[in-house]
């Protein structure tokens, strides 16, 4: 339960250095910590610090088979179903303040163009000097909250530079023509017996994006210097999107009346990211946003670089939650394994081990993600149970032949079904996503702003149905 220096004398010693972690309030596995300081020569010092899983989940233990098999924590609205067990994700592998822990680190110098010039990936000892969370470095950075920058007042100039770093990356990503997404994150709160009781937005402050800024520049290092080494490895790819799904993401932007050059042929992340940009802050833009999501290809594991499409980089790999995640345990693995031996042999042994792994980890993720939206739509669906009859203003987020679904502001959806419509006979206009009333030309479109009624609310199903009450005009629908 606890690590001894003196037990690890190959390994470098940062012990003594000023390095925090920054999470959730709730978070118990800390599995990233981090340090940033200017260098005379005007670039950054990054040092990314993850907790060392893979030197207690030893290659084909017991441990190491459940953790292949599981592929991912899963996180349900209440619980977490853990990838390894919470002895070690909780306990000796979290980067709990002032006390020894093993780590694999990457420290990266970064110039003014947020431009990696020089790093070292090295097994390390580290000691993190302090538990922040994001609340309190928000509360430093963007409020300035007197009591805050009292309590912190020795780690506050760090945490400036820490943002000074964080916008330059941002910058050089948004050069290079990263797409990033607006999406409203909700979190379900439910009582002790698990019966929802609120639903509030995860606001992402400086303090959440600096430390993804931070995540991205240490994935891309790790994977640029394995590719560039050329040793078998695992890459978290994402492919340019399908040409049809794209050419009907273009169509629909264009309903919207946003004109996207380039449409023949690929679309390059630039031109995605301009659209995003071009709707930002209209009452359309989350329907937008969720309409390019669905365009995207599925990141996924592989044993090739591909890069990775969304995040327009050209190597990227997950280094960074080996507590939470298999793939990032390999990485791990693979930086000890390649130190300790490069030989041909041992290169052969993983060309022919990674596959798998990358495979069975995608799959593993897939099944995650469908478990966490199936529990969210589930308990979305009992939180308005105890609402039917009361009314609500919404946005329409999708429009099919069969009615309408309308998102609420809490990103509840529901159906409008074309059966409830009697104001008139509707046709739907599939190029248009629209449905037009044959005699008075009533339109209901995407984006467009209604006030419903929840008529019924099926936890068993995840269905829910709405009443249109009211929906505000738009201009008809021009048919050529």
């Amino acid at each position: 339960d606890t690590v001894d220096p003196a037990d690890f004398p190959n390994r470098r010693n940062l012990i003594g250095q000023e390095i925090v972690t920054i999470d959730g309030e709730d978070a118990k596995d800390l599995d990233d910590a981090v340090t940033v300081k200017r260098l005379a020569n005007g670039n950054y010092f990054l040092g990314v610090h993850i907790a060392d899983v893979s030197y207690y989940v030893t290659q084909d233990s017991a441990l190491d088979q459940e953790a292949f098999e599981r592929g991912t924590s899963v996180y349900l609205t209440d619980r977490v179903i853990p990838m390894i067990p919470q002895r070690l994700s909780n306990g000796i592998c979290s980067l709990n303040p002032n006390v020894p822990r093993l780590a694999m680190s990457c420290e990266m110098e970064i110039d003014a163009n947020g431009t990696v010039v020089k790093y070292d990936i090295f097994e390390s000892i580290i000691q993190t000097t302090q538990r922040m969370t994001y609340t309190a470095v928000n509360e430093i950075l963007e409020e300035e909250k007197p009591e805050t920058l009292v309590k912190y007042e020795t780690l506050v100039p760090m945490f400036q530079t820490m943002a000074e770093l964080h916008h330059l990356l941002e910058a050089m990503r948004k050069r290079r023509g990263a797409v990033s997404f607006e999406d409203n994150e909700a979190k379900i709160v439910v009582d002790e017996e698990g019966h929802p009781l609120e639903i509030v937005f995860r606001e992402r402050g400086v303090g959440e994006r600096l430390i993804e800024s931070f995540m991205l520049a240490a994935n891309e290092t790790v994977a640029k210097h394995f590719n560039q080494k050329k040793f078998p490895f695992i890459y978290r790819i994402h492919e340019e999107p399908k040409e049809e799904k794209m050419r009907r993401f273009i169509d629909f932007a264009s309903i919207l009346g946003i004109v996207v050059k380039n449409t023949k042929g690929s679309v390059n992340p630039k031109t995605l990211q301009s659209i995003v940009e071009e709707v930002s802050g209209r009452p359309e833009s989350l329907v937008l946003n969720t309409m390019l999501l669905r365009s995207m290809q599925q990141a996924k594991y592989l044993e090739d670089n591909y890069g990775h499409y969304g995040l327009a980089a050209e190597y990227y790999t997950h280094f960074t939650s080996p507590i939470r995640r298999y793939p990032d345990l390999i990485v791990h693995r693979l930086i000890r394994s390649y130190q300790n031996n490069s030989s041909d042999e041992n290169q052969a042994y993983w060309a022919e081990e990674i596959p798998e792994i990358a495979f069975h980890s995608s799959q593993m993720e897939r099944r995650a993600v469908t478990t966490e939206r199936e529990v969210d739509a589930l308990k979305k669906a009992e939180f308005m149970a105890d609402r039917v009859g009361e009314e609500f203003e919404g946005v329409i987020s999708s429009v099919l032949k069969f009615g309408f679904f309308v998102e609420l502001p809490n990103t509840i959806e529901g159906l409008i079904h074309m059966s409830t419509l009697r104001q008139d006979y509707f046709h739907y206009f599939e190029n248009h996503l629209a449905l037009v009333g044959e005699r008075t030309g009533m339109t209901f479109k995407i984006g467009q702003k209604v006030r419903i009624k929840v008529t019924k609310s099926v936890p068993e199903t995840r269905e829910i149905d709405f009443e249109l009450l009211e929906a505000e005009p738009v201009a008809p629908i021009v048919m050529k």
